[in-house]
C-alpha cells in the first residue's frame, strides 16, 4: 500500500493536521482540517472561498511554515497572462549575448545562434513554473494562487492543464514536470464565479468567518499581551460590526491589529472613547465609519457586550 502524503509528512489524522497548524498559529476548525488533510492525502488542489479576511490566504503561510517550505504566491489580478504566471526570457541578456557573439566576431550559423538565446540561462522562471522545480519530498512548496477570481476567465482556462497534469511545455525547451507535486491552495473572494471545470479539479471549502468563541481564541494566540477581558471584548464588537450591512466587514486581520493597537495603547476594556480614537484599526471605508456613528459607538458596544457576554 502506497502511504499518503498527509502520513509521509507526519500527519495520520485531520487532528493531527489541526494540532501541527495550533504550533505555527493557525487556529483550525475541523472542517477546514479535514478539508486541508484531504487536499494533502489526495494530492489534490484546494480551492478556498469566502469574504475577504476570514484566512483564506493565512492556511497557505501555515502550512509553508508547518512544513518548513517554500511559499510561492501568484497574486492574480485582471490581465495576467503567462508571462506574469509561467515564465519569460530575459531579453535584457539575449541581447547582451548577440552584441558580444558579435563583438569578439564568432563565427556561427544562425540556427544555432538562436538556439543559444533560449537555453536555461536566459529563462526568468515565474511562479507556476517555479513551483515544479522542487524534488524533496518532505517539504513539498506549497502553491497559492491568490484571488483567481480577479484573474480573467482564459487565465482560469491556462490553468485546468497544469492543475491536471502538473507539468508546462516550453516550446524551445521541452516539457517540465513536476517531480514533488506543489500543495496548491487557490482563494477566491468569488467577485465572480469560477468555472466549474476548475473547480471539478479541487476540493472545495467555503471559509466563513469565525465563530465567537473561535475568534477570541485566535486573537489571543496572536495578540497574548491582550488580557482575556479584552479579547472577548474585541471579538464581540467585531462579530457585531459584521451584522451591519457594512461594505467591508472586518476579518480576522483587522481583529488581530485593533487588539495589538489597544494593547499597546495599553488599554485593558474597549470604551467608546477607545473605540471612536482606534477605529481605524478595523474599518477601513468611510462610508462604514458614517453607517456606525449613525447608530452610535455606545450602542454598538452594548449590543455587542449583550449578545456575547463579553
Amino acid at each position: 500500500m502506497v502511504e499518503s502524503r498527509s502520513s509521509q509528512l507526519g500527519f495520520l489524522t485531520p487532528d493531527d493536521l489541526a494540532g501541527g497548524l495550533r504550533q505555527v498559529e493557525y487556529l483550525a476548525d475541523l472542517k477546514i482540517a479535514t478539508v486541508a488533510f484531504l487536499a494533502l492525502s489526495l494530492e489534490k488542489p484546494l480551492l478556498l472561498e469566502g469574504d475577504a479576511g476570514v484566512g483564506k490566504t493565512e492556511l497557505a503561510l501555515a502550512l509553508s511554515r508547518l512544513f518548513g517550505s517554500d511559499l510561492i504566491r501568484l497574486q492574480c489580478y485582471e490581465g495576467i497572462d503567462s508571462t506574469q504566471a509561467v515564465y519569460d526570457w530575459d531579453y535584457a541578456k539575449q541581447l547582451l549575448h548577440l552584441r558580444a557573439t558579435e563583438a569578439v566576431g564568432v563565427q556561427t550559423d544562425r540556427t544555432s545562434l538562436e538556439a543559444e538565446l533560449y537555453e536555461d540561462r536566459y529563462l526568468v522562471e515565474r511562479p507556476l513554473l517555479r513551483s515544479l522545480g522542487y524534488s524533496d519530498p518532505s517539504r513539498p512548496p506549497v502553491l497559492l494562487i491568490d484571488e483567481l477570481d480577479r484573474a480573467d476567465d482564459e487565465f482560469e482556462a491556462f490553468l485546468l492543464e497544469l492543475l491536471s497534469t502538473f507539468e508546462i511545455t516550453i516550446p524551445e525547451l521541452g516539457t517540465r514536470r513536476a517531480l514533488v507535486k506543489p500543495i496548491v491552495i487557490l482563494t477566491s473572494n468569488r467577485t465572480r464565479d469560477l468555472h466549474d471545470a476548475l473547480k471539478r479539479r479541487c476540493l472545495y471549502l467555503w471559509v466563513d468567518h469565525p465563530a465567537f468563541e473561535r475568534e477570541v481564541e485566535i486573537i489571543r494566540l496572536h495578540v497574548p499581551d491582550a488580557s482575556e477581558v479584552l479579547s472577548a471584548q474585541i471579538g464581540a464588537i467585531v462579530q457585531e460590526f459584521r451584522r451591519q450591512g457594512l461594505v467591508k466587514p472586518p476579518g480576522i486581520a483587522e481583529a488581530i491589529d485593533w487588539a495589538s493597537a489597544l494593547t499597546s495603547l495599553s488599554a485593558v476594556e474597549v470604551t467608546p472613547e477607545w473605540l471612536e480614537m482606534t477605529l481605524g484599526a478595523v474599518i477601513k471605508y468611510r462610508e462604514d465609519e458614517e453607517r456606525l456613528a449613525s447608530i452610535g459607538v455606545g450602542t454598538l458596544i452594548n449590543q455587542a457586550f449583550a449578545r456575547f457576554g463579553a
